[in-house]
């Protein structure tokens, strides 16, 4: 029986600015807590097999199941992404990993249907060994807005608007342990927590899209790992 033991961690995160953000507001409010709950499952997956399977849809591979755990390695340019569905607006998601050789990784909710916005993304907390972040894509990467960014006279125009749609955190990370990360999503607001330990939070107005068609893990770099993924619609709150 396979284990990843997670030992205590000790986070250290504290307010950054990040692009178009006009306040250090904290990232993290350890009192205060998303009054929603675990309801219908939506996915889980423990990878105890040899081969990936249908439900996984794998983009720009590398993506396979090594000792137990989901391996994703980039071999491309662009990130190596694992995806599967979801077709929820509020949703708990839990998972463990690590990230060997992995400069980082985003975890990532889609709406494949959604088409004013870089490739339909809607929302990600993203992962290295110095840094968490959280973003509300549907708003901050808008089509419109990746326009006046090319115009250097409307790049601070632009980034007023995306002003308080992300948020990043310092932290450290040792590649070679497990964590485990919680994501609760549930009307605007977003909250992350690392083996049990508040570590972010946003609240943004294009969280609350209607529905969350995919989620999936873009990988950038070797040998991150994954395991006992699980999906659930979040109910309550909001």
């Amino acid at each position: 029986m396979k284990t990843h033991p997670l030992k205590p961690v000790l986070l250290v995160c504290c307010a950054v600015l990040v692009a178009g953000q006009t306040s250090a507001a904290p990232a993290v409010e350890p009192s205060a807590t998303l009054p929603a709950k675990k309801g219908a499952p939506i996915f889980s997956d423990d990878f105890n097999r040899a081969e990936l399977g249908a439900a996984w849809r794998v983009l720009h591979p590398e993506c396979v199941i090594a000792d137990g755990a989901l391996k994703i390695s980039q071999v491309k340019e662009h990130s190596a992404v694992g995806m599967v569905k979801v077709g929820r607006k509020d949703v708990v998601i839990e998972f463990k990993f690590q990230l060997g050789g992995a400069t980082s990784f985003n975890a990532v909710l889609n709406d494949r249907d959604f088409k004013e916005g870089h490739g339909g993304h809607i929302c990600r907390v993203s992962l290295s060994q110095r840094q968490i972040f959280l973003a509300d894509d549907k708003e901050r990467l808008r089509h419109d807005l990746e326009e006046m960014r090319k115009d250097p006279k409307r790049k601070a125009e632009a980034d007023k608007l995306v002003a308080g749609r992300s948020i990043g955190s310092p932290m450290k990370l040792d590649p070679t342990r497990w964590y485990q990360l919680a994501i609760t999503l549930i009307g605007d607001e977003m909250r992350v927590s690392l083996d049990g330990s508040p570590v972010g939070s946003l609240k943004s107005s294009g969280l609350a899209h209607p529905v969350k068609s995919d989620f999936y893990f873009a990988v950038s770099g070797k040998d991150a790992l994954f395991d006992d993924v699980h999906i659930w619609e979040a109910v309550g709150g909001n």
